[in-house]
């Protein structure tokens, strides 16, 4: 299990199940039909697996066998990637316009454009933008990530260049390998971890992993942002029992979730989208209602956020908080709200409030929730 942690407080647990996932791999796929109503198609990643990839994302496809057609038919042999897991009845999701992503950068194929993170500043943007410039190209494009914010300007070029060289060899070497071969396995689970949360912020990693305490080294080697790297030894006190890892996998599975006011939140994941209702709970108005229900609101928004990301919710997310009469107050939590949900590292919007006064939200699905994890129903 891995465990976040921001002053003091879990904000994100990851389970072993996610060592052998699959996203992220590059597979040469065959595909087997293309169903034109719901406009994807249906390819082979190894024998018996099929996945799902929408015909939008293979326009810039990468073939290694084409059967004579102006566009992609059954038989067809690509490069795709693994987007999405698959999810109880859904098969994975593709993708042929693969990424390879690095701690600093990600190399985007079809995608020529420069993107960067959002929570760059303007002048890390223009910085970064002027380095990043020499390696345009006309068949990938590059992401700058938040990590990049405070790398030096030769670790940034070291590892565009990588990425770049990376990228060659796959296109280079595709048509000379079989179908179902895999051209880039995902990184070490260790490795997506520390690319995906290691960055300048970042005291101190603890681990009980003898193996994952030997890659942490190397990477921290590799990285410029000093960081505390401790190996946990104590067969009296496990280190999960020592961070109560027990009690917050256990607390973040439970349907409702108490807060210090008293009130509480009910969380309910369905087939369409994930509900979660404000509650005032043991929470007694004493004086300034109004006052009060906005206090409560304001406290349930930074527990939502958090919990988003401690059970790993994507998707719809559609909230109900306590009615708020006056139009500043809403404002006001509204604006609270986005404040946090833009702390996760994962893409989160905050839609708007409806005219019912349900708060709505889109989470990027990046990984298995929580409960997906832990093979339970949601």
């Amino acid at each position: 299990m891995t465990a976040f942690f921001e002053e003091d407080q879990c904000v994100q647990l990851e389970c072993g199940a996610e060592k052998d996932t699959i996203l992220g791999n590059i597979y040469i796929g065959k595909v087997k039909n293309v169903v034109k109503n719901i406009q994807a198609a249906f390819v082979e990643i190894a024998p018996g697996m099929m996945c799902y990839l929408p015909l939008e994302e293979a326009k810039n496809a990468v073939y290694t066998s084409k059967i004579p057609s102006n566009r992609l038919v059954a038989q067809d042999e690509l490069l795709v990637q693994v987007k999405k897991e698959g999810i109880k009845t859904k098969a994975p999701g593709l993708t042929a316009d693969f990424c390879l992503t690095g701690q600093y950068l990600v190399l985007t194929h079809g995608n020529t454009r420069i993107g960067l993170s959002s929570k760059l500043d303007s002048g890390c943007k223009k910085r970064l933008r002027e380095w990043i410039v020499p390696f345009e190209n006309e068949t990938y494009g590059w992401i700058v990530r938040t990590n990049a914010a405070n790398v030096s300007e030769e670790l940034f070029l070291s590892e565009a260049a990588e990425l770049s060289k990376k990228y060659e060899a796959i296109v280079k070497n595709a048509p000379f390998r079989t179908c179902f071969s895999i051209l880039m396995k995902n990184d070490s689970y260790c490795t997506q971890v520390l690319k995906n949360r290691y960055h300048k912020n970042t005291e101190e990693i603890i681990t009980d992993q003898p193996d994952f305490y030997e890659e942490i080294v190397q990477y921290k080697q590799q990285s410029e942002h000093p960081c505390k790297v401790s190996f946990y030894q104590d067969d009296l006190l496990p280190l999960s029992k020592l961070y109560n890892l027990e009690r917050e996998l256990e607390n973040a599975q439970k349907e409702r979730v108490w807060m210090k006011s008293g009130a509480y939140l009910v969380i309910q994941p369905t087939e369409a989208m994930t509900v979660i209702d404000v509650n005032t709970g043991k929470c007694i108005a004493k004086k300034e209602q109004q006052e009060t229900f906005l206090k409560i609101n304001k406290e349930a928004a930074a527990e939502i956020a958090r919990q988003l990301r401690l059970r790993n919710i994507s998707g719809i997310i559609v909230v109900d908080f306590i009615n708020l009469e006056q139009e500043n107050d809403r404002r006001e939590l509204m604006r609270y709200l986005e404040n946090f949900l833009n702390q996760d590292p994962v893409k989160t919007t905050l839609v708007d409030m409806t005219r019912l006064g349900l708060v709505e939200i889109t989470r990027k699905k990046v990984k298995k929730s929580l409960s997906e994890q832990l093979g339970q129903k949601s």
